[in-house]
């Protein structure tokens, strides 16, 4: 068989999450179950809001020395598989697709749409503004998250970057408020993922499979057509 042959085969069987976006995401799922709940051992040990405590069903870790462990374990799972996901989603074109750019007229008509009970889910394949910049910000949080655990690491190694943030007890706060956002976020994703089963479905088998006309889209092959921004702007015309 031809290379062409071939290639065209390939793009004829392209899904909108391939197979190496869902290793990376049921992966990334693990490692922050794991992070939350050894990081809400370790906040039990030296809370920031008197009135806010975790049951201990819901944390990992018997004493604040074994969450320390297990927040360890899950760091490393999250880091490196967080920069294997933003380096095939920045350098294979799947940001670029899928992500940007967001419409501000767009963002505001489809936050209407979801207070009225208007939003429709019959195109997996195209993201909305709020999809969009919802992705986009728990992506810029993660990376925030990171920084800052760093930071409560090895405070003396990444002094240059913990004076950024202040003292300790900022660093703390500020990483505090940012697993409490990816917590809010998988709720919420979660939440949809039940009200809409396929979506759950798609991320397990790679949904539905694409024409030529969106491969790039799903694949993250630079110089695709952009098949959720045309889709986008045809609708708001």
């Amino acid at each position: 068989m031809s290379t062409a042959a071939v290639k065209s085969t390939a793009l004829r069987r392209a899904r909108l999450h391939p197979l190496p976006l869902r290793i990376m995401h049921w992966i990334n799922a693990v490692a922050v179950f794991i992070m939350i709940g050894s990081g809400w051992r370790i906040y039990n040990d030296d809370v920031l809001f008197g009135w806010l405590h975790f049951p201990d069903f819901l944390v990992i870790g018997k004493w604040a020395q074994y969450g320390l462990q297990w927040h360890f374990f899950g760091m490393w799972i999250f880091a490196l598989n967080g920069l294997a996901y933003l380096a095939y989603g920045i350098f294979g074109g799947r940001f670029r697709q899928k992500l940007i750019p967001i419409s501000l007229t767009e963002f505001r008509v489809t936050v209407a749409d979801a207070l009225h009970l208007r939003l429709s889910h019959a195109d997996l394949t195209v993201y909305n503004a709020v999809q969009k910049a919802l992705y986009l910000g728990v992506i810029l949080v993660g990376i925030l998250t990171v920084i800052t655990g760093l930071c409560l690491w090895k405070p003396v190694q990444f002094s240059e970057v913990a004076d950024l943030f202040g003292n300790f007890q900022t660093i703390r706060l500020i990483h505090f408020l940012c697993m409490s956002a990816i917590v809010a976020f998988i709720a919420v994703h979660v939440t949809l993922a039940l009200l809409v089963p396929r979506s759950l479905l798609a991320m397990i088998t790679g949904g539905p499979v694409l024409n030529e006309k969106y491969h790039g889209a799903a694949e993250g092959i630079v110089g695709a057509p952009a098949a959720g921004r045309d889709r986008s702007v045809a609708r708001t015309r």
